[in-house]
């Protein structure tokens, strides 16, 4: 019989209360949350075996930040599995969408978000990992 655990997710973000916030979040949205407080412990955790294949982070963190995470996560080559990342940010402006989205996220998400809208972006990565 096939597992039904949650799918995991990595929360990268260095706001302790946003962080709570958005944890309490997605485990309502059923998801199984990973945890990272800076850039390079999340592109740890991503590029550990069984790692989330779905992050959420934030665009500002210590050590690296969002765009340079996604990056680098591009850059790895041989990697088996596709991560589905979504860029969480309060930075509205057209060029810094355009900025994140060629760093190497998949979707982008402003703050503070809408829970629905932020169902319905997971819910896109979901489906497209799944192909």
């Amino acid at each position: 019989m096939p597992s039904c655990r949650p799918m995991k997710i990595l929360l990268a973000e260095d706001d302790h209360v946003s962080i709570l916030m958005m944890e309490r979040t997605l485990q309502k949205f059923g998801y199984e949350v990973v945890l990272a407080h800076n850039g390079r412990e999340a592109v740890d955790i991503l590029t550990a075996p069984d790692g989330p294949r779905l992050p959420l982070v934030d665009w500002m963190m210590p050590e690296l930040d969002g765009t340079a995470l996604c990056r680098e996560i591009r850059s790895r080559s041989g990697d088996d599995s596709y991560i589905y990342i979504l860029l969480l940010t309060s930075k509205q402006d057209r060029a810094d969408i355009v900025a994140g989205l060629e760093a190497g996220a998949d979707d982008y998400i402003t703050k503070p978000c809408q829970n629905e809208e932020l169902r319905a972006r997971l819910h896109t990565g979901r489906r497209i990992l799944s192909l």
